[in-house]
């Protein structure tokens, strides 16, 4: 690892990766000397160019936000990936599956390397490990007494629980939350893709919180 300062979030130049390193190489135990000398096309943010993965992980886990990410997996949900993807996008501290251990990981787009990812057998088992934490369990889900997220109470330490595409969270899981949020929709559609209204509550509670760590 390095003493550099943590990278701050910044329009990426490109997203097609670079080549070899030019000139001599950097010295440091954060640099991976393969990329270094093949070039790095990975996903990455710029200033996680040439970092081997072990690092940037180590990295990660000095800056994550303080909130949780989870989703119930009873259908084998492919937005699951897309929902990894984002928590890892918005820095989530954990991503917890519920039910399924397997999941269909293309939508991650390896992202769930850099993610710690736990699994729960079931909601029961979740909760249990939410009260033990005091962390409250947020139901994302567009039912009856669900608060429009922009006006929802999003505490800094926090689950955001979502369900499965079409037919949401389970009766199980809702009992379970402490609270229930909803996205404000203006078309003739009931609900939104689940991975895309991750990816908005991320964003608010980023809007609110991010700015002050």
């Amino acid at each position: 690892m390095t003493d550099e300062p943590a990278p701050a979030p910044h329009r990426e130049a490109s997203t097609h990766g670079v080549g070899p390193w030019p000139g001599e190489w950097p010295e440091g135990d954060h640099w991976d000397p393969e990329l270094l000398e093949n070039g790095d096309s990975r996903n990455v943010v710029d200033a996680y160019r040439y970092w081997n993965m072990d690092a940037i992980i180590a990295d990660l886990d000095t800056r994550r936000h303080p909130f949780h990410v989870a989703i119930e997996n009873w259908q084998h949900d492919m937005n699951i990936g897309s929902i990894v993807r984002s928590a890892n996008a918005f820095l989530a501290d954990t991503l917890h599956i519920i039910g399924r251990k397997r999941w269909n990981r293309r939508g991650a787009m390896v992202t769930d390397r850099y993610q710690h990812v736990v699994h729960h057998p079931d909601v029961a088992t979740f909760a249990a490990w939410a009260q033990g934490e005091g962390i409250p369990i947020l139901a994302v889900d567009n039912v009856g007494d669900a608060q429009p997220v922009d006006r929802a109470d999003l505490p800094e330490r926090c689950v955001l629980l979502f369900g499965q595409e079409g037919p949401g969270l389970s009766e199980e899981a809702l009992a379970a939350s402490q609270a229930r949020i909803e996205i404000t929709q203006y078309g003739s559609t009931r609900s939104i893709n689940a991975s895309a209204a991750g990816a908005v509550v991320m964003y608010e509670w980023c809007r609110r919180w991010a700015g002050e760590r």
